[in-house]
């Protein structure tokens, strides 16, 4: 496996989440797809979506409910650059049109791939000495703690497949994860106890479990919200680099929701 083969692996599987097909995220221009259910898109997306916008850096690629398309691609092709759809001033024209869907833009997240090269060169940063082991779904099944929510998902267990943990003289102190939640691409999610962090686990955790995974012969891939810096360093230093960023709207009672348990 080589970083082109990565990407393409990538872009396959974003074809798949937008009902589009791989090399409409390289077209020079944008383009918008009637967003479908597909049992090939990642198993965690809720489709089909109301909007979703997707961009590997050339274009912009949006996929949602074929009455809103119309009037959203008018808005993102009166976009002075591919980057201001991303950007809040962007978003708030976009609003307008979801309004009338009763949505709004909810995610914003950016999606890191493996530098391969980067992956195998990475040497453990970890000041002191811990122990990394290697768990199966069946050694981490009594992990489901908040302590451990961004390495393990409870409300889909069966898609967590295999753990990397770091341990001092025999207490866990992290934990990454890794969710199947395509059939080429797992997802990596870690957690480190805050008496521990800084010290340089979260990245070695992350990157023998994107190790591990390549030894699967599957893609690792890290997501990140924009706004979370602490994520985005651990994504860099553990061998990943920027690979594409999502918008995503949701239902208003959706938002709501979350906003009332404070996630």
């Amino acid at each position: 496996m080589d970083n082109s083969m990565i990407m393409r692996i990538a872009l396959e599987q974003s074809a798949y989440d937008c009902s589009c097909a791989p090399e409409d995220f390289l077209s020079v221009h944008s383009n918008v797809h009637v967003s479908k259910a597909s049992d090939r898109a990642r198993r965690y997306l809720e489709l089909p979506h109301i909007c979703n916008l997707v961009s590997y850096g050339t274009n912009v690629v949006v996929t949602g409910r074929e009455d809103l398309l119309p009037l959203i691609e008018q808005c993102i092709d009166r976009m002075p650059a591919i980057e201001n759809c991303f950007e809040t001033p962007g978003m708030y024209p976009l609003n307008r049109i979801l309004e009338t869907a009763g949505a709004r833009i909810c995610f914003m997240a950016d999606y890191f791939l493996p530098d391969i090269d980067e992956v195998l060169r990475y040497e453990r940063l970890c000041a002191g000495t811990f122990e990394f082991r290697v768990m199966e779904s069946t050694e981490f099944a009594g992990l489901y703690l908040p302590e451990w929510k961004n390495a393990l998902c409870a409300d889909h267990k069966h898609l967590d497949r295999l753990a990397v943990g770091a341990f001092d003289r025999g207490q866990l102190v992290g934990l990454a994860g890794c969710s199947a939640d395509c059939d080429t691409m797992w997802q990596i999610g870690v957690d480190v106890l805050p008496a521990y962090r800084r010290a340089g686990i979260a990245s070695a955790l992350t990157n023998r479990l994107a190790r591990e995974t390549f030894e699967r012969e599957l893609v690792p891939f890290y997501c990140a919200a924009w706004s979370n810096v602490k994520s985005v360093r651990n994504a860099i230093r553990s061998g990943f680099r920027p690979g594409w960023v999502e918008a995503t709207a949701k239902a208003d009672g959706y938002i709501e929701d979350m906003l009332k348990k404070g996630r």
